[in-house]
């Protein structure tokens, strides 16, 4: 399915919207926080939208960066929602107090994620490198509940919280979330920096997956979501996704603050700008998004019977790891 991606859709279905790589923490993980660049204003970035709800893309995601540190933020959600376009944010929830909530619900935020990466404050704190995170990410949990914004909760997966990753669901359960995501550990920024302290190895992810999928399936009051493309080479896995391995350029595609396009947040590969070029050409064209989409299994995932259902895996994590999209993701534990 993956090498037809362009003769289903016209368009990605999900843009991933760095506005800025600005932020008020430091955290471990981050692939950004070393980032600079230039960033649009308001009137560039409202012609970004243009484009968007010209292409009839559906979705877009504010990330960072911190959304919230952007002071026309609520203004653009305003001019997306009034442009037909679903938006929602990911956020550290450090800016978001009640007031914010409303203004929050009131530009017309589909939902809001905030991300907390363990249930025991200290660690996240710790993790996020910013003493009283944790206890305002679940404050801002719980003013966006009290407004009606539906919540979501992010957590990457790490040495931190691996073994521990049930209390996080007991952590949503008791602030109203709806949904989890359970992140995979990218490699990329000051994660690569940091891999050998936070990033599990193979058996360990695999661990962590056969468990953390077994929950899934018995868990009903909560959903429970993955990102991950190398679960699917797991035994009795029986997600059916719209495409096979990653969606980077299938089925989403991050814009820079400068409006540049990159297969993903993770991947920093310039496909073009959106604002300069051709995006129908890009979307169609584009060596690195077909390289993407049609990936040649190299090493061992040759000959591997689980290669037509991962292919390979998570294509971010390998291009952090070995400078190629097509090698074997690194955490694979076959």
């Amino acid at each position: 399915m993956a090498d037809t991606i362009t003769e289903l859709f016209s368009a990605p279905l999900t843009f991933n919207w760095t506005l800025s790589y600005k932020c008020n923490f430091t955290c471990s993980h981050c692939y950004s926080r070393d980032e600079v660049g230039e960033e649009l204003p308001t009137e560039k970035i409202k012609q970004v939208v243009d484009v968007l709800a010209d292409r009839q893309v559906p979705f877009i995601n504010f990330g960072g960066g911190e959304p919230l540190i952007r002071d026309d933020l609520l203004e653009v959600t305003r001019y997306a929602t009034d442009k037909g376009l679903n938006v929602s944010m990911n956020s550290n929830g450090w800016l978001l107090d009640h007031a914010t909530a409303e203004q929050i619900q009131q530009a017309g935020f589909k939902s809001v994620g905030i991300s907390i990466d363990s249930a025991v404050g200290k660690s996240h704190d710790d993790f996020r490198n910013m003493n009283g995170s944790f206890e305002r990410a679940t404050a801002a949990l719980d003013a966006l509940h009290q407004v009606g914004v539906k919540t979501t909760m992010s957590a990457v997966i790490s040495r931190i919280n691996f073994k521990d990753f049930h209390s996080l669901l007991d952590l949503a359960r008791k602030h109203k979330v709806s949904q989890v995501f359970l992140h995979n550990f990218k490699c990329s920024g000051r994660g690569f920096k940091n891999r050998e302290d936070l990033d599990l190895s193979p058996q360990e992810w695999k661990e962590f997956y056969v468990e953390a999928l077994g929950t899934k399936k018995v868990t009903k009051d909560l959903l429970i979501s993955f990102d991950d493309p190398v679960i699917a080479s797991l035994p009795g896995y029986d997600e059916n996704p719209m495409v096979k391995g990653s969606s980077c350029g299938k089925l989403s595609l991050h814009l820079r603050p400068n409006g540049d396009i990159t297969p993903c947040g993770f991947i920093p590969l310039v496909v073009g700008n959106i604002l300069t070029d051709n995006f129908e050409d890009l979307w169609y064209n584009s060596p690195v998004l077909n390289g993407m989409r049609n990936k040649e299994a190299k090493g061992k995932c040759q000959g591997c019977g689980a290669y037509q259902d991962c292919l390979g895996g998570c294509t971010a994590r390998s291009f952090a790891t070995t400078g190629d999209l097509s090698e074997p993701d690194p955490h694979c534990w076959k």
